[in-house]
């Protein structure tokens, strides 16, 4: 199949969620107001199962950029021929995926581009809708339950304390799910629209049905140039300015947090150091304040080292850095393991690489974090928690019942309670 790719200037200011047609085929990578959004379908990737699918779904874009003939007048990153894709957390889980758009719209830093993606045959896709955005009234979501109950999920956390204090591993993420469903389809160009008023800071993503706000951006690649934000350690937040303050300076004060931050960090910084010249970060976690919590964080910023034999794509870094201790645990292989055994569900794409690439191996992934998995008129949202020797199985609910509360007050601005 050939892809005939044209990116060219465009004159449209409208925020970037308000641009595509039809919701249902919405794909997006969005934030402060940058990145890409696009619509249709001109190529699907399904790298399968397995630690290879990240470079199996990085073979097959560049087998379809080697046939594609690319008219690129912009220039700039995420113009020309490019994929947005999510991957599932477990290697043997299927539903990893990367989309080639039939259109994208791209904007950075003020600069808006339009690229068409067509192959041999197909007729134009349209473009943007000249429609504005107006607001609907929908049905209000109803909360069906977790796949664990409550006292299955609080024995688990102790399960894992009681392993990690016998030494069997450092740390271990349990998640938990929520399902929710309506009378009607879920829009998820409206949720992820919501999703940017309210988490601004955050990258929103749409891809195959998978709809969030990630504080958490696990790799960008600009050339050599690569950056990794990491967060782990998390409380909560509020209105008063004394509280809020004095709830950070608690976290920041935290044995327990610092700990579990460290192994997050240390877990990304043994994937970066290796093939990178140079690697910087702060020597103490800073926080960063989002809406409805705090985070430890620590940034990464390294230049590639080009000396090194073999390619440095986003897409191959990124499959060596998943799944990092903050989302995954230490020693990974036995915290996967664990995670198998206690958490009584499959993640899915949850708690996994997100984000876009192109065919030269720039891009930007983070990891799938404050999401819910659409299906019609159904969805499940996820949250997850860091367990270490010093967790306390009831704070580590209540932890995962204010991120759950991301999602559900972006579906039910009006309610917002499970």
């Amino acid at each position: 199949m050939t892809l005939r790719v044209r990116s060219t200037p465009l004159v449209d200011d409208r925020p970037l969620l308000e641009l595509p047609p039809d919701p249902t085929e919405a794909l997006a990578w969005v934030r402060a107001g940058d990145g890409l959004v696009g619509w249709g379908e001109a190529a699907r990737i399904r790298p399968g199962t397995g630690e290879d699918r990240f470079t199996a779904a990085e073979h097959a874009l560049g087998d379809l950029a080697a046939d594609a003939v690319i008219d690129d007048q912009v220039g700039l990153p995420g113009s020309g021929l490019v994929a947005v894709g999510s991957f599932s957390f477990d290697a043997d889980v299927p539903g990893s995926v990367l989309i080639v758009p039939r259109v994208v719209v791209g904007r950075v830093d003020g600069t808006t581009w339009l690229t068409t993606i067509d192959p041999d045959g197909a007729a134009p896709a349209p473009g943007p809708t000249t429609q504005p955005v107006t607001s609907i009234d929908r049905d209000r979501p109803r909360y069906a339950g977790s796949s664990l109950p409550d006292l299955h999920w609080l024995d688990a956390v102790a399960g894992a304390v009681e392993r990690i204090r016998a030494g069997e591993l450092e740390k271990v993420v349990l998640a938990r799910d929520h399902a929710v469903w309506s009378h009607e389809p879920f829009d998820p160009l409206d949720l992820a629209r919501r999703l940017t008023s309210r988490f601004p800071r955050c990258h929103t993503f749409i891809v195959d049905g998978l709809v969030g706000a990630t504080p958490e951006l696990l790799l960008s690649r600009r050339g050599r140039s690569v950056r990794s934000l990491v967060l782990a350690g998390t409380t909560g937040r509020s209105d008063d300015e004394v509280e809020d303050a004095s709830l950070g300076a608690a976290l920041l004060d935290s044995a327990k947090d610092q700990a579990e931050h460290v192994l997050a960090a240390d877990s990304v910084r043994e994937v970066l150091a290796p093939i990178c010249r140079t690697l910087d970060a702060g020597t103490e976690p800073r926080l960063l304040r989002l809406d409805n919590v705090q985070h430890l964080a620590t940034t990464f910023d390294g230049e590639l080292d080009g000396e090194l034999d073999g390619d440095r794509s986003s897409l191959a870094v990124v499959g060596a850095l998943h799944p990092t201790a903050a989302v995954g645990g230490t020693p990974r292989a036995n915290a996967q393991a664990m995670i198998r055994e206690l958490e009584g569900m499959d993640r899915g794409r949850y708690a996994a690489p997100v984000g876009w690439t192109s065919p030269d191996g720039d891009g930007d992934w983070g990891i799938a974090l404050r999401c819910a998995e659409l299906t019609g008129a159904r969805a499940r949202l996820f949250a997850g928690v860091g367990i270490v020797a010093g967790s306390l199985p009831e704070a580590e609910l209540e932890e995962t019942r204010l991120k759950l509360r991301a999602m559900q007050t972006v579906l039910d601005p009006a309610g917002g309670g499970a």
